[in-house]
């Protein structure tokens, strides 16, 4: 299953529901929000610095990686940015894939 990284921050309401529900509510709730979706979430790490939480999951397939991060953007409580991560393996494949290219201006 491929998996993701989402680096989320509260904003507004959401801060405020973060210190209501605490730190467990919060990851308990991102768990089950991909579980419905087919996927099992990783791990969840609250931080400093640029973002507030940064989970780790394994969703299906894109379309559910968009789901969720179009539900949770839709809330206005949290802004999230999805990556998308690759085993050294793929990155291996990637690097043998034939293709053809022109670098700009050769």
């Amino acid at each position: 299953m491929p998996k993701y990284m989402l680096k989320a921050n509260y904003v507004g309401e959401g801060v405020k529901g973060l210190l209501k529900e605490g730190g467990t509510g919060r990851r308990d709730a991102a768990k089950k929000s991909i579980k419905s979706l087919g996927g099992k979430l990783e791990s969840f790490h609250f931080a400093f610095g640029q973002h507030d939480a940064y989970l780790i999951m394994d969703v299906p397939d894109n379309v559910a990686a968009a789901k969720l991060a179009l539900a949770v953007a839709a809330s206005g409580a949290v802004t999230v940015e999805t990556v998308v991560l690759m085993t050294p393996e793929e990155v291996d494949s990637a690097a043998k894939k034939p293709m053809s290219y022109r670098a700009p201006g050769k």
